[in-house]
């Protein structure tokens, strides 16, 4: 998510090295499939991509994509705790091979792993509510605004270096912050909206609306090696299946409790 994206790109890139070149210990497609496991890098600290449940068990959206591949594939799934920090260097390693969690593509990583069509999208904008007139985040920018937000996190800043005329009312956590925008006591919150979908559905008086014009849209995908080629074209083959079936879809309505804001789409072009 991109309030967690600057530091995990910078030590995970920084830890690479210590686990030797890039891809060099990753297996092929065949000895994944002899193996009979597919290893699934997942963060439990997402939800609800990746969470612990009441069993100490890792549970989420990506646990059940993954599991789904696992059985296109025809191969166990293992569930491997990853952090943020580790999620480059455990590829590289090979102790996974695939990582989840909210993996954004972008050009830095893609320099040392390989990443496979998208999986979802995040989509970084505005939450206000039905009558607010805003039709572009930039509308926020104005002393007549009162934003909600949580202490600490991204968007702060962001707020701070592009509306730098609207009000800020920081709060210390999801749940306060959207209890506060849904009791009228501020106009917008600027975050990652899918991940507060949760939040949303807990105040079910009250008419939500994401403004039109999104700050950015993130793809997240599966990461792997630099050298799993036939494990990278396979699982484009499978992540397509997925998003055409509405497999994707019906898994992120089930743990986000809304439809993807902004949905890949799908092509057998890829």
């Amino acid at each position: 998510m991109v309030r967690r994206l600057a530091l995990a790109l910078s030590l995970g890139l920084a830890a690479v090295t210590a686990f030797g070149p890039v891809g060099a210990a990753a297996r092929s497609l065949d000895e994944i499939l002899k193996s009979g496991t597919l290893k699934v890098g997942v963060n439990p600290t997402l939800p609800p991509l990746g969470k612990f449940d009441d069993k100490n068990e890792i549970t989420g959206f990506d646990v059940d994509f993954a599991n789904e591949v696992g059985k296109m594939l025809g191969v166990k799934v293992e569930i491997v705790q990853t952090g943020s920090p580790d999620r480059i260097p455990f590829v590289a390693s090979g102790k996974i091979d695939v990582v989840m969690g909210a993996m954004t593509r972008n050009p830095e990583r893609a320099k040392v792993i390989d990443f496979t069509v998208p999986v979802h999208t995040e989509v970084f904008g505005v939450l206000t509510t039905e009558g607010k007139p805003y039709k572009d985040w930039k509308e926020l920018n104005n002393p007549g605004v009162t934003l909600i937000q949580v202490r600490g996190t991204t968007p702060v800043k962001f707020i701070e270096d592009n509306l730098k005329q609207a009000k800020v009312t920081l709060l210390d956590n999801y749940p306060d912050a959207v209890r506060a925008l849904a009791q009228g006591r501020g106009d917008a919150m600027v975050d990652v909206i899918d991940f507060v979908g949760e939040q949303m559905n807990l105040h079910k008086n009250v008419k939500w609306r994401i403004v039109d014009t999104p700050v950015d849209v993130y793809y997240c995908s599966m990461g792997l090696a630099k050298n799993a080629t036939g494990l990278k074209d396979w699982l484009n083959v499978a992540i397509f299946e997925m998003h055409r079936r509405g497999r994707t879809d019906a898994l992120w309505e089930k743990w986000f409790g809304m439809k993807m804001i902004n949905p890949t789409g799908f092509t057998p072009y890829f």
